[in-house]
């Protein structure tokens, strides 16, 4: 089955039902792989969003490669383009409005972003799938760690259980919001490795109040990892993922 796709989360395109989903395999025969950069400053949000703009304008018109962007940003709160005025409990950091599809969350220190501008009209068009990779991504990623992440039908991002806390207790542990521009991908994915966990108080991050639901982090599930071995991983297995497919 086909669907037509307009969604605040996703942006336009056809797609597959979640069940018929096929995960990574988005190299386009013939292309170069995607560039990479990794800052080690914390990079203000309107620079990165600049930044963002101006790169996906080029892709799209075939003058700069594909980029992973790896980032962390000083402590703000993002509000995406479904975000409920209620979602804000607090304003305890600047709030800044994002093109992105999805709700309220937030990004600190501690908080490993990555932003992915890949071109699908090249990929694929198909949105969906993109996002589920992108999930699956984060999901392997954790495995590295010993980490089990899972996707929920009902909840974009990816959680990990705490029978600790709970029967039914699950955390968030990583993000998803992206905006798709002339099928050329902006934002991507938010990783908490090991930010300060009560900076999430002053929002219900991506609108999830459920008392069953909350936040955690790498460092929370106790395990002690640095932030370029989590860029290692991340790397890794987004080219397993998205690698470049070979001619012929």
């Amino acid at each position: 089955m086909r669907a037509a796709l307009r969604s605040p989360w996703y942006g336009y395109g056809v797609v597959n039902t979640r069940n018929e989903l096929r995960i990574g395999a988005f190299g386009a025969a013939g292309s170069a792989p995607a560039e990479w950069r990794i800052d080690a400053a914390a990079v203000p949000y309107q620079a990165a969003v600049s930044l963002m703009d101006a790169r996906a304008a080029a892709i799209a018109a075939g003058t700069a490669p594909e980029l992973v962007w790896l980032l962390e940003h000083p402590p703000l709160y993002t509000s995406g383009t479904s975000a409920r005025p209620e979602a804000l409990i607090e304003a305890r950091f600047p709030v800044h409005a994002s093109g992105r599809g999805g709700q309220m969350t937030y990004h600190g220190p501690g908080q490993r972003v990555a932003y992915v501008m890949l071109d699908l009209r090249r990929r694929g068009p198909d949105v969906r799938r993109f996002v589920a990779s992108l999930e699956q991504w984060i999901i392997r990623t954790l495995d590295a760690f010993d980490v089990r992440g899972e996707r929920r039908e009902d909840r974009i991002g990816v959680w990990v259980r705490r029978p600790d806390k709970g029967a039914d207790r699950e955390d968030k542990i990583a993000a998803i919001g992206i905006r798709i521009r002339q099928w050329v991908t902006l934002h991507g994915i938010s990783l908490n490795v090991d930010p300060d966990l009560t900076h999430f108080s002053g929002i219900l991050p991506c609108g999830v109040s459920s008392p069953n639901y909350g936040i955690t982090s790498l460092a929370d599930l106790g395990v002690t990892v640095s932030m370029a071995d989590v860029d290692t991983a991340l790397r890794t297995e987004f080219e397993q993922l998205f690698a470049t497919a070979k001619d012929g």
